[in-house]
């Protein structure tokens, strides 16, 4: 397996130039306030921030980048690490019932009931049906492969089988077992590798960072044009499982042209010069305006291949083991597609009209390490190609210990079952294991801060080929939770008080598994008292 890349950066460029030179890497926004961290550094050297150089500059913010990240990462390795309890694991597809009732290669069942595999908060665990859907409820799993892509949040294949009611074959173990045995975080012996990168425009002898405003980017386009500049690119990268820093710059000379003051204009109302350095692309809009450049151009991009290879070498890995995308080999399809679904909708009388129409996800949506549909032996598809888990936080009262309130996520509409309340969760990343996945996911999508809580037990549903793991977590005494919606998967993320939660209008999964859950998590409370 590769060594998984973390980059601590949402910069759509910066990941290009990586999944074009062979690595899918996994996005991590580090949340650094640049210049206070700046002001920090310069405070620490005795000087002004003025006075530091923009490799200097550069190196500081990148550092602070992969260094946020780092610790990121070490907080939900050390929960991980922690968890107790007790892990309970369903073998549905084992049950008798099931044996007996067969399973077609469609993996329909004699009920033609239809139950969303786990999905936690993420849109691809599991999709729902939606009877008013552009998807019919008996559509064939066959006639809706034939099209050209697939609407999953209301795709029928999507879905798993119903196993209410099925007397599930169960084993448990202590999960403190199972963290030891399993590969992650704590047990890599080189990896994930986090990189943190900045970049500063010099022009003149000033640092020109992002613009931010249609008037400074209009100021330094004027003057810039006809000129040259220096690109400078810092990068720090960190080996998770050593702690061992690599760091370093790269520079190049960008000469532009004598661009028009109407080229300006037009070049401003892309919005393109307004979030990047120096208030230009070469890979954009404005990469037209630029005559030459001397020196490397991905570093002008934002991300240095060289210095990034060079810096893995320090580290002791070789630049191929990042290595994880295929030439040739198509991308994954991403949790909701649909892009040219609802066309073949109406051709194959699945619905299709306005009212149904095909609810496309954020163009932001991008695809990661562990994304990608499974064909489960279930014979439905479910999310993450490394499984997936979410996590089930619960309060509990300061006085009798009795659990009153549970986060729940209020799903993104585009997403599987959106508008529907499930828990925050997702796909397994490459290089961690369930319980971190759960935990970094739900630290990305709801605000779960992993080092206020504590892990207490764990229900894994396996169907061989795929599983989903709910990581039942309690907020540490003394700790608060402030849960809120950190990305786009979520119309919004709140405690509900306990007994609320079976009138919120739930996730299928959810739905079925909550009268479960919540006698597990009583009893789970009961034993912390």
């Amino acid at each position: 397996m590769s060594v998984p890349l973390i980059l601590a950066s949402k910069s759509v460029p910066r990941r290009n130039v990586l999944n074009s030179a062979g690595v899918c890497p996994t996005i991590r926004v580090s949340h650094v306030d640049e210049p206070a961290a700046l002001e920090r550094a310069a405070r620490e050297a005795g000087v002004a921030v003025a006075d530091l150089s923009v490799d200097q500059r550069v190196m500081i913010l990148a550092e602070a980048k992969a260094q946020a990240v780092h610790q990121a990462y070490r907080d939900v390795a050390a929960t991980a690490a922690a968890a107790h309890g007790e892990r309970v694991t369903g073998y549905p597809l084992r049950a008798a019932e099931v044996a007996e009732a067969g399973m077609s290669a469609d993996g329909d069942d004699s009920k033609g009931a239809e139950h969303v595999a786990h999905a936690g908060g993420n849109a691809g665990a599991g999709a729902g049906t939606d009877t008013d859907g552009g998807i019919s409820k008996n559509a064939e799993p066959s006639s809706i492969l034939a099209g050209p892509q697939l609407d999953y949040s209301k795709a029928s294949v999507a879905t798993t089988r119903d196993f209410s009611g099925v007397s599930i074959p169960t084993e448990t173990e202590p999960i403190s077992v199972i963290v030891g045995e399993q590969a992650g975080l704590s047990r890599s012996a080189v990896g994930p590798l986090i990189l943190g990168c900045d970049s500063m425009f010099l022009m003149n002898g000033e640092c020109y960072g992002k613009p931010h405003s249609v008037e400074v980017a209009r100021e330094r386009l004027r003057a810039m044009r006809g000129h040259t500049g220096e690109l400078w690119t810092g990068h720090c990268l960190i080996d998770f499982a050593t702690g061992r820093v690599a760091r370093g710059t790269s520079h190049a000379k960008v000469h532009f042209c004598d661009y028009t003051d109407d080229d300006i204009e037009r070049y401003i109302a892309t919005g393109e010069p307004l979030e990047v350095a120096g208030s230009f692309t070469l890979e954009g809009f404005g990469g037209a305006f630029i005559d030459g450049i001397e020196g490397d151009p991905h570093g002008i991009i934002g991300l240095s291949l060289p210095l990034a290879r060079r810096l893995c070498a320090e580290l002791g890995v070789s630049w191929t083991d990042l290595w994880n995308v295929g030439r040739g080999v198509k991308e994954p399809e991403d949790k909701a597609s649909g892009v040219a679904h609802a066309e073949s909708a109406q051709q194959n009388g699945l619905g299709g009209t306005p009212k149904n129409a095909v609810i496309i996800p954020p163009k932001e949506n991008v695809h990661q390490p562990g994304d990608g549909w499974i064909e489960c032996a279930c014979g439905r598809k479910h999310w993450g190609t490394n499984g997936a888990s979410g996590i089930l936080l619960a309060r509990r009262d300061e006085a009798s210990g009795e659990v009153t309130h549970v986060v729940m996520q209020h799903r993104a509409m585009w997403s599987a079952e959106g508008g529907t309340w499930g828990i925050p969760g997702g796909a397994t990343a490459d290089g961690e294991n369930p319980i971190e996945g759960a935990l970094r996911e739900s630290y990305e999508e709801a605000n779960i801060t992993p080092e206020d809580i504590e892990v207490v037990g764990a229900y894994r549903e396996d169907h061989g080929p795929w599983a989903y793991t709910t990581v039942f977590a309690f907020e540490k005494p003394g700790h608060r939770v402030e849960p809120k919606a950190n990305d786009d998967e979520s119309m919004e993320i709140e405690w509900v008080p306990v007994d609320d939660v079976p009138n919120r209008k739930l996730l299928t999964a959810m739905r079925t598994d909550w009268p479960n859950f919540a006698a597990r998590l009583r009893e789970l409370a009961a034993q912390a008292r």
